[in-house]
């Protein structure tokens, strides 16, 4: 069986250039967990949910186990109130950023006469969930991890 049997040949896709709540609007609305970039046609990238939950993740903090001492209860106030502002101000950078800032540029590709068992291997060895269906340099599909499961139930035609 190979990828075109089981690839959705009408990928939902997002511009390079495209603010970040334009991706999180169409992940959102589509109700999928992650998408090709283009550059014009061409595949740059891929924006995952993963990518755009890190922009309000604390970097950097050491967020393990903290008991505070008697003394620092007085603090815990102060602490919450310092990562709310931080918050708020990365709220304020992150309406300015584009996709580009946050996509994984680091993409791995699959062509429609592909075997699904070779699309699966990729997608397990690199740890990925999706892989843009790419033919002669442009985007015809994009094929799950979920897709190649169906395929192997029968859920497309060989």
């Amino acid at each position: 069986m190979k990828v075109s049997d089981v690839m959705n040949s009408e990928p939902v896709a997002c511009q390079e250039d495209a603010p970040v709540s334009e991706a999180a609007r169409l992940l959102r609305e589509k109700r999928i967990s992650g998408m090709p970039v283009l550059l014009g046609e061409r595949v740059v990238g891929v924006v995952s949910e993963s990518d755009l939950l890190r922009l309000l993740s604390d970097e950097g903090e050491d967020e393990g186990l903290w008991l505070p001492s008697p003394l620092e209860i007085l603090e815990v106030p102060v602490r919450d109130l310092i990562r709310w502002e931080r918050l708020k101000s990365s709220l304020g950078e992150i309406e300015k950023m584009t996709v580009a800032d946050v996509m994984n540029r680091q993409v791995h590709f699959a062509a429609p006469d592909q075997s699904i068992e070779e699309a699966a291997e990729m997608m397990v060895r690199h740890r990925i969930n999706r892989l843009p269906v790419v033919e002669e340099g442009r985007l015809v599909g994009i094929v799950t991890r979920g897709d190649i499961i169906s395929g192997l139930g029968g859920g497309a035609d060989a």
